[in-house]
């Protein structure tokens, strides 16, 4: 059975197993606990202090003024590339414009983020642009009408991320030209404007995708050290790296919220009870999903508030200084929900891509490329990468979460400091385990 999902395809993978969601369940709680009882007594990881330098040749080249320019240039072409479809293309499910924004770039910046680290601050297409009119002007591209208050921090992306979710999942007609060109056109024009109010520091806190895209870098081994040099290091001490600011649990909370209201939204339980409501599916829906990102900002902050008790903790900051912890848990969301989706899906829109007004004109042949759906075979396996990604997020959360614990608490209380924030990740996992369960 095909679930409509982000209104342009289905969920190729099957449901998994209840007996596999349960193992898989069972051994994120005996795992966590073992992190706890057995790991490090002192932090280990240092952050943005830490990693092994890249031979220069490569930190001249990627820090070269010419190559920077090569990738700013090529993520440009592809956004007007696209725009060509969203403009001029016709108004069906052919045209590449949906799975561009649903799955290429949406899904895709994860993949993209882990294997090549915080690549999008320079692929970003609307800093380009803003760059390229900053130059034009001869003024220098970080100086604004206003200056940013620091207070306002990452609250507009993690409002971005909010806005683009209830787009994918929730808005009539979301997979129709006239109802994308109106959310491109509006994130377009808040985005530069904001950049001309503020300077480019906008896009690294204005700009949902830089700022998705920035949190999964954190999981790359790439990185920048303190002194500047372009290094490797251990993906976890990378995301340990991640400075705690305004917003930054709104922003986790949203990404984690909103992917799992979409593998609830798909379950049959809440199919069946909506469509028996008198009350449009828009308006169950944008409630749906403001609570389950509302669940999770309330939840997680409470336990790092409870946790800061337990430990005898005087620090009001604990949910930012913690939250670095949610962004393997997201990830593992996000694999488990739209691995299948992101390959099957994905390579049907680069196939739709060459022929950008879906005119018939296959730019590479007409009839020469296919989509590939040889992973529908192994429904196991996937079954099984479904569950690994969430336990495997939630394991690499607890540990990263047991570091900065260690290194915040009195050394007597932190196991006790961490018992809340474990409850919360434990109750995540199994949700999602549950949900992929339903779907």
């Amino acid at each position: 059975m095909m679930i409509p999902l982000h209104g342009i395809g289905g969920r190729q993978d099957l449901p998994v197993p209840f007996g596999l969601a349960v193992g898989g369940a069972a051994v994120a709680v005996g795992l966590s606990f073992v992190v706890l009882g057995l790991a490090w007594r002192s932090p280990k990881y240092r952050g943005n202090a830490s990693g092994k330098p890249l031979p220069a040749a490569i930190t001249r080249t990627v820090d070269a003024n010419w190559f920077r320019w090569v990738v700013r240039l090529v993520g440009l072409a592809i956004f007007l590339y696209a725009l060509v479809s969203l403009m001029f293309g016709v108004d069906r499910l052919t045209n590449p414009i949906f799975g561009f924004i649903y799955i290429l770039v949406w899904v895709g910046l994860v993949p993209i983020s882990i294997v090549l680290g915080p690549v999008w601050r320079t692929l970003n297409p609307l800093r380009t642009i803003h760059l390229l009119l900053s130059k034009l002007l001869r003024q220098p591209p970080s100086k604004g009408l206003l200056e940013l208050p620091s207070w306002v921090g990452l609250w507009p992306a993690a409002l971005g991320i909010f806005a683009f979710t209830w787009l994918e999942l929730v808005a009539p007609d979301r997979a129709t030209i006239p109802v994308l060109q109106a959310w491109i056109a509006l994130y377009v024009v808040i985005t530069m404007f904001g950049a001309i109010l503020f300077g480019d520091r906008w896009f690294s806190q204005g700009d949902p995708f830089e700022v998705y895209a920035t949190l999964m870098s954190r999981l790359s081994p790439w990185g920048r050290r303190t002194d500047g040099a372009l290094v490797v290091r251990r993906p976890l001490e990378n995301l340990d790296g991640l400075k705690p600011q305004p917003g930054l649990v709104g922003m986790v909370a949203a990404l984690l919220g909103s992917t799992a209201y979409d593998g609830f939204s798909n379950s049959s339980t809440w199919i069946g009870w909506a469509q028996n409501q008198d009350v449009s599916m828009t308006w169950l829906g944008t409630g749906a999903l403001i609570v389950f990102i509302l669940f999770v900002l309330v939840t997680y902050s409470g336990a790092t508030v409870m946790a800061g008790r337990l430990s005898d903790s005087s620090r009001t900051s604990l949910p930012g200084l913690f939250a670095h912890s949610v962004v393997p848990i997201a990830f593992g969301y996000v694999v488990a929900h739209y691995l299948t989706l992101f390959i099957l899906e994905g390579q049907r829109t680069l196939i739709y891509l060459s022929d950008p007004l879906s005119n018939g004109a296959n730019i590479f042949g007409t009839g020469l490329l296919a989509v590939n759906t040889g992973i529908t075979n192994h429904s196991t396996a996937i079954a099984v990468t479904q569950v690994l990604a969430v336990v495997c997020g939630h394991l690499l959360g607890v540990t990263s979460a047991h570091d900065r614990a260690v290194a915040l608490f009195p050394r007597a209380k932190a196991l006790a400091g961490q018992l809340p924030l474990l409850i919360v990740m434990v109750a995540y996992t199994c949700g999602g385990l549950l949900l992929l369960f339903s779907s």
